[in-house]
């Protein structure tokens, strides 16, 4: 036996060695129509995250008028129109000469005695644009910390997300985690009282526009239930924005809790904050509701704590939510819906018979029409299936229906590479020349015509990768590794079987 045929048979043989081995030691990831599991769709309020952003705005033009030694009397957002009143009309001109310098991200009008102001198109366009992003990769980030992996997530709409997540069995935790804001604020508590109306009473006049009223948690008070309310400065002292970690914990009452730490900066602003804070009460704030309200006794740097009456489990999962981040705005569920195991094993049934029956009628077919050559195929395209089996779980591709389709589709394209050089050999047999010559003309001539096709088909599946939704991607996965898997198994595997078991002319009436 020639040393390059030695070479090929011990290629072949460690990549049959290697692939039994990575069939033993590893499982498939399973999609969401064979495991089960739940799938949410997701509305983002992305109008509020507008209205934040004028608000934000209003602070950075407040600061820039009184640089420019300009007094901001009032400023109001209506119908996504920031109207500014300025305390002396006649510097009116001034104050829109200074809004054009510093945001050019504005539209600015002015009239006699105000100026509005409101975002360009284009600056509407990236707000909504990364807040999309924004709420996909924190919800990615959520859903990975909670151990599933193989999630589903994916930017469907204007302002909708879809949320697939294979093999969840506590659907209510998993709707808690993706469907919880967590957006983390620290504020100063003003005034507090265990009654709403006992603390508006206080206020004849109205609450002050720098303040707000937040509900607290409710707590057992000698026996009896009761709620705290409490009144806070709008402006937090810092926000989740600026955490660095977040870790279950035991309170000094051994109850579940969740200690935090700030970043550098956010213990910088923290620490300073706390100094001038000593004595009164600050305001852990999530999601609009006040968890705990301690006494600040000293400064505070890059730590701290949320209590409340937490499960274990509750803080587990809220430690979880603030280190993978606050989503950008609050989202509603519009539309959920539960897939069972039953109906994904019986799809798994289904398929599994539809590639069973396939692959039969293409050996088949193969055997029939070109003889010996056509069962070296078959061999050949058993491979093919193996080693796109073991592709996939190498990358943790998830297995989904449409990728089933892909494999099966496979099987199909995978002698198709055959086909066309059999036919060539036939060509070169008619010609008059022998078996070997033939046998080598045929690979020759039909390679190129081979790669050509299998190159058109991978840009095709590609592109379906790219732009495609999650199980055009799950389809477009499995045909894009079976092509390039096609081209290693149509052409160098058969062209080594081929040269093993073809060995002369008393053989040709056998060979194709």
């Amino acid at each position: 036996m020639k040393v390059d045929a030695k070479i090929k048979l011990l290629v072949i043989f460690l990549v049959l060695v290697g692939s039994i081995y990575v069939m033993m030691t590893k499982t498939p990831k399973l999609g969401l129509d064979l495991q089960g599991g739940i799938s949410i769709t997701l509305k983002v309020d992305i109008d509020k995250v507008i209205k934040d952003q004028y608000l934000n705005v209003a602070k950075d033009i407040e600061k820039k008028f009184k640089e420019n030694n300009i007094e901001l009397l009032s400023s109001k957002l209506e119908n996504d129109t920031l109207k500014l009143i300025l305390l002396d009309p006649t510097k009116i001109d001034k104050a829109v000469e200074v809004l054009k310098k510093e945001f050019p991200q504005l539209v600015v009008e002015s009239s006699q005695d105000s100026i509005t102001v409101r975002f360009t198109d284009w600056e509407l366009n990236r707000i909504k644009t990364q807040t999309m992003k924004q709420a996909v990769e924190t919800l990615r980030n959520r859903i990975d910390q909670f151990g599933t992996l193989s999630a589903n997530i994916a930017q469907k709409g204007k302002d909708r997300i879809l949320v697939e997540i294979p093999g969840v069995i506590d659907i209510e935790r998993a709707k808690a985690i993706i469907g919880k804001t967590a957006q983390l604020e620290l504020k100063e508590v003003v005034d507090s009282a265990y009654s709403k109306e006992e603390l508006l009473k206080k206020y004849p006049n109205g609450i002050p526009d720098d303040l707000e009223l937040l509900e607290g948690q409710e707590e057992v008070v000698n026996g009896q239930t009761v709620k705290e309310w409490f009144l806070v400065k709008k402006t937090p002292v810092i926000t989740g924005a600026m955490l660095k970690d977040a870790r279950t914990a035991l309170d000094q009452g051994g109850n579940p809790a969740v200690n935090f730490e700030l970043t550098s900066e956010g213990a910088e602003i923290f620490g300073e904050a706390t100094q001038k804070m000593i004595g009164k009460r600050l305001a852990i704030v999530l999601d609009g509701k006040v968890m705990s309200a301690p006494v600040i006794r000293s400064r505070i740097t890059s730590s701290g704590q949320i209590t409340g009456r937490f499960s274990t489990e509750e803080a587990n999962d809220l430690a979880v939510i603030l280190r993978a981040g606050a989503l950008p705005a609050p989202v509603s569920i519009v539309e959920e819906s539960v897939i069972g195991p039953t109906l994904g094993k019986e799809s798994i049934d289904k398929t599994l018979m539809a590639g069973i029956v396939s692959f039969t009628l293409v050996g088949l077919f193969m055997i029939y029409r070109y003889a010996l050559s056509g069962f070296v195929a078959v061999i050949a395209l058993v491979f093919n299936l193996m080693l796109l089996w073991v592709a996939m779980l190498l990358f943790d591709i998830t297995l989904t229906l449409p990728g089933i389709a892909g494999i099966i589709l496979n099987i199909g394209m995978g002698v198709d590479g055959n086909v066309v050089i059999f036919e060539r050999i036939k060509e070169e047999l008619h010609q008059g020349k022998t078996l070997r010559v033939s046998l080598e003309e045929g690979f020759k001539k039909g390679f190129q015509a081979i790669f050509d096709s299998h190159v058109t088909v991978i840009i095709a599946a590609l592109a379906l990768l790219e732009f495609g939704n999650a199980p055009l991607k799950g389809f477009a996965a499995t045909l894009s590794i079976g092509t390039f898997i096609n081209l290693f198994t149509a052409v160098f595997l058969t062209k080594m079987m081929l040269d093993f078991t073809i060995g002369g002319k008393k053989y040709l009436k056998y060979a194709i």
